[in-house]
């Protein structure tokens, strides 16, 4: 038997010869995999597919006995390829020391964690950012986060998340980039590139996870970790692009997801995982499970006991194993059986040590436990300006409907009601699990930065008691002894200023909702402010679309901000005094009523979409079949003009689209054209329309541009049944204009 001495000497020569220029060479680095692989035991490759929770205080004592104490000792016998929630510098040290200098073979931990919208700088919930349609902004709020995590010993982020989502019921929603598969996609690979950087090896950059692989957005009833049951359509054309965008953009790793599909649960899916991620696609990282979602294969039905979770995961491309235990305890039985091959082990592996030779981990184990990068990094101001401008473009004008906004800074009197308004966490969202508490600057903290003339009543709780991540927020559904005070504030008041929505922690993971309405009593708050003084400005804040038709009909001024993170207060400020010209759109439909739920632009038609004098149509009998606010929609301070569109086909499957913008307006401001196509008459029926392109700029009052876009085969064309990428002659109908529902409208043939 060759003495550990040894191996810690060929470890520290691949160290040494690692130590070169990066990118390297794919020969050189599969060589150097190859030669790690023949010197692993059976038991140490299947360690590299183990993925850990921290599971001890890692500065303090020993565990000693118990499933933390195994799992100690996996650590040192180098049985875990991976953990997850730990950070910060001494921590991820301590443990990355233990599985270098104790485990026989010295390979170096990934050390992973849940980065979604930042790490301490919070940056606006990925649905704000999606909201403001900036790529570049985009890819610059994941770069902040990198920065952070990775000068706290973070290595591996569990994000972006890229499910498309039709249902504002499921609590995820906030975590995605929205509805629309061709903006999610550009999203997808934004966040991605913010992410990874152009080199991966970098001090500042992190390897991403796409996730989560496939269909999890789907989810029945909008209620999490529920059945997903969709057509190959649906899959291919709407679920599964902004994946293959990312795996194109190079993202290191994918997340599969907890749902069925089609029957099988995606862990155990082999078309998703072997056939379309790695064979049709050529996905050369590693695919990682969800937490113990290998575990609930059982619960579907589809696996007899954890024996046979490790064999079916395995065999259909689940390279590592969150928190089910399944492979580090069953795997070796199962190679010995030749129930699963070794080759599926070492494809695994190899593909697992690839995402950790680029990370750089084999050239110094250390390399994110800089306790000075940790100390000068956290909190940088350079960060907080980052995520302020994010925070600024995130929001969506929904309402303006008597320019109650912007305010003048020499305004009236001010009020100011909505516990929301003087909330300094809330505002941080849901996914800010590294965060520090009443980090934000609350809204109320934002416009005394502007002027004196405001006065906060809080009118009602939204909250009954604290909230924490774990936990659900208890919602006030009783207590109104407040609005006798707001009223009387809002009657002396000349404009007033309602901060209403959800709690930060009413949407994320396990939040679902069936009510899309404002929580608790603050509806009956709003209605009571009105009766007083109508020059109402409502200031929502949210982590999903609402239905709330009643303020859309009757509050003059509605803006959408989302939760924008740590500068929450001083962004919205900036809006509600006019020094940022609102210029956001929306993500996804705000529905009339939770009834419409899903609801969504790109539907198909239906054999009776037109009213008739008949009842015999696709409608409702109580509600309007249109949303409340389009995808896409969004005002702004100044308003913007469309003209001279021409459409020309140039090629078989190319086509030139072009159009005058004008700001036909008093002030400069942002605006985001949208291109809409649909494939009239198909071998598969095409949505009504469809997003093919988009950008994004700025024009002076007065100031004209002309657009020019390209539509070539890849967004003329669409998936098939079976997953071919098809283009088919015929006529096209195509619309420009500033959402989803207004623009210009044209047609052409190929």
């Amino acid at each position: 038997m060759i003495r550990n001495s040894t191996f810690r000497l060929w470890t520290m020569l691949i160290l040494i010869s690692c130590a070169c220029s990066s990118p390297k060479p794919s020969n050189e680095m599969n060589a150097k995999i190859n030669d790690l692989m023949t010197q692993m035991t059976l038991e140490e490759k299947i360690g590299q597919m183990n993925l850990y929770n921290g599971f001890w205080e890692v500065t303090g004592p020993v565990p000693q006995e118990g499933a933390a104490a195994d799992k100690y000792q996996h650590l040192k016998q180098g049985y875990v390829g991976a953990m997850l929630n730990i950070h910060g510098v001494e921590n991820v040290r301590q443990l990355q020391e233990l599985a270098v200098n104790e485990s026989r073979l010295g390979i170096p931990l990934l050390f992973g964690y849940d980065v979604i919208h930042g790490y301490k700088t919070l940056a606006p919930i990925p649905l704000a950012e999606a909201a403001s349609w900036d790529l570049e902004a985009i890819q610059q709020s994941a770069r902040v986060a990198a920065i952070e995590a990775s000068a706290a010993g973070i290595n591996w982020t569990f994000a972006p998340m890229m499910d498309i989502s039709r249902d504002a019921r499921w609590g995820r929603v906030m975590e995605g980039g929205g509805e629309d598969p061709y903006l999610g996609s550009k999203i997808a690979v934004a966040r991605v590139r913010g992410f990874q950087g152009d080199d991966l090896s970098a001090v500042n950059t992190i390897a991403a996870c796409a996730k989560h692989f496939a269909g999890y957005g789907f989810a029945e009833a909008g209620r999490d970790y529920n059945t997903v049951d969709i057509g190959t359509s649906t899959l291919y054309n709407m679920v599964l692009p902004p994946f293959k965008a990312a795996v194109d953009g190079g993202v290191r790793t994918v997340m599969n997801s907890f749902n069925v599909l089609n029957g099988i649960p995606a862990t155990g899916n082999t078309l998703l995982q072997r056939d379309i991620l790695k064979r049709s696609w050529g996905f050369d990282g590693f695919v990682v499970s969800d937490w113990a979602s290998g575990n609930e294969m059982i619960t579907h039905g589809f696996a007899r006991d954890y024996s046979h979770v490790a064999e079916l995961a395995a065999n259909s491309g689940s390279d590592m194993d969150m928190e089910s235990y399944a492979y580090v305890k069953h795997l070796k039985a199962l190679v010995d059986s030749g129930k699963v091959d070794i080759s599926v082990i070492d494809d695994a592996v190899r593909r697992i040590l690839k995402v950790k030779f680029e990370l750089g981990l084999f050239d110094d184990p250390y390399k994110y436990c800089d306790p000075d990068r940790e100390k000068d990094l956290i909190y940088h101001e350079d960060h907080q300006k980052a995520v302020l401008d994010m925070a600024k473009k995130s929001m969506v004008l929904l309402k303006n409907e008597t320019k109650l906004l912007p305010l003048s800074k020499e305004q009236q009197k001010i009020a100011v009601i909505g516990a929301l308004a003087n909330d300094k966490n809330s505002p941080l969202g849901s996914w800010r699990i590294s965060s520090d508490d009443n980090t934000a600057v609350s809204v109320l903290e934002g416009l005394l930065s502007y002027t004196d003339q405001v006065t906060y009543i809080k009118g009602a709780e939204l909250v009954t008691a604290e909230t924490t991540f774990r936990h659900e927020a208890p919602i006030n559904e009783i207590d109104k002894s407040g609005f006798g005070e707001a009223v009387t504030l809002a009657g002396k008041s000349d404009v007033v200023v309602m901060v209403l929505g959800e709690h930060g922690f009413q949407s994320g993971e396990g939040r679902s909702r069936t009510r899309l309405d404002l929580p608790g009593v603050q509806q009956e708050l709003l209605e009571a402010v009105y009766e007083a003084n109508q020059n109402i400005i409502l200031v929502l804040m949210n982590g999903r679309p609402l239905a709330i038709p009643w303020a859309a009909e009757n509050i003059p001024t509605i803006l959408e901000t989302w939760q924008l993170g740590s500068q929450s207060g001083n962004a919205i400020a900036q809006v509600l005094f006019g020094d940022y010209n609102p210029s956001g759109k929306l993500p996804m439909t705000f529905p009339r009523s939770v009834g419409q739920v899903p609801i969504f632009y790109n539907h198909f038609s239906t054999g009776r979409p037109d009213a008739t004098e008949m009842v015999f149509w696709s409608h409702y009998m109580d509600e309007s079949n249109s949303p409340l606010y389009p995808f896409g929609h969004g005002l702004s301070y100044t308003t913007f003009n469309y003209s001279d569109l021409t459409v020309e086909v140039t090629g078989s499957a190319e086509v030139d689209v072009q159009v005058a913008v004008t700001n036909s307006g008093q002030v400069a401001g942002e605006e985001v054209a949208q291109v809409y196509i649909r494939d009239v008459v198909a071998s598969v029926v095409r949505p009504v329309k469809e997003l093919k392109a988009f950008k994004k700029f700025s024009l002076d009052p007065g100031q004209s541009q002309t657009l020019e876009f390209k539509l070539t085969e890849k967004e003329l064309g669409y998936y098939d049944n079976e997953g071919k990428f098809i283009i088919e002659p015929g006529k096209f109908e195509i619309m420009v204009g500033t959402s989803s529902v207004e623009g210009l409208t044209g047609e052409f043939v190929l």
